[in-house]
């Protein structure tokens, strides 16, 4: 419970730090380390994992708000002075996220199993 939590909360935060990166002043945002698409890439990829892994009961339903939230934040930059929308960034953005859904489920399966019963070697007779 307590661990849902924290990670819930971190992933509002992350995705609070990567809109304000996105849509705050020019003075406010990072130097790009590796490369805009690089930057854009990583940023995105973490907030998947990280949704992902704070709702996974609903991955299907966050990855799909994900993305359209990813394009709404891409439309927001139109209003945004020194800032530009672009296609290809939205389609970065969205894939790099649905990649960390698709990590964290991936990833969440051999993890589950470690936790099971492994099954009986032997079968008991009547």
């Amino acid at each position: 419970m307590v661990r849902t939590a924290l990670l819930r909360l971190v992933a509002w935060l992350l995705a609070a730090a990567v809109t304000f990166v996105t849509l705050g002043p020019e003075d406010v945002r990072p130097h790009p380390v590796l490369g805009q698409q690089g930057d854009h890439a990583l940023a995105f990829l973490l907030v998947g994992i990280l949704f992902s892994l704070a709702y996974p009961q609903r991955r299907w339903t966050v990855s799909a708000v994900a993305v359209a939230l990813i394009g709404l934040l891409e439309i927001m930059q139109l209003w945004v002075p020194g800032r530009h929308a672009r296609f290809a960034d939205f389609v970065v953005d969205a894939l790099s996220a649905c990649a960390g859904f698709a990590l964290s489920a991936a990833a969440g399966r051999p993890i589950a199993q470690v936790g099971e019963d492994p099954a009986p070697l032997t079968r008991e007779r009547p």
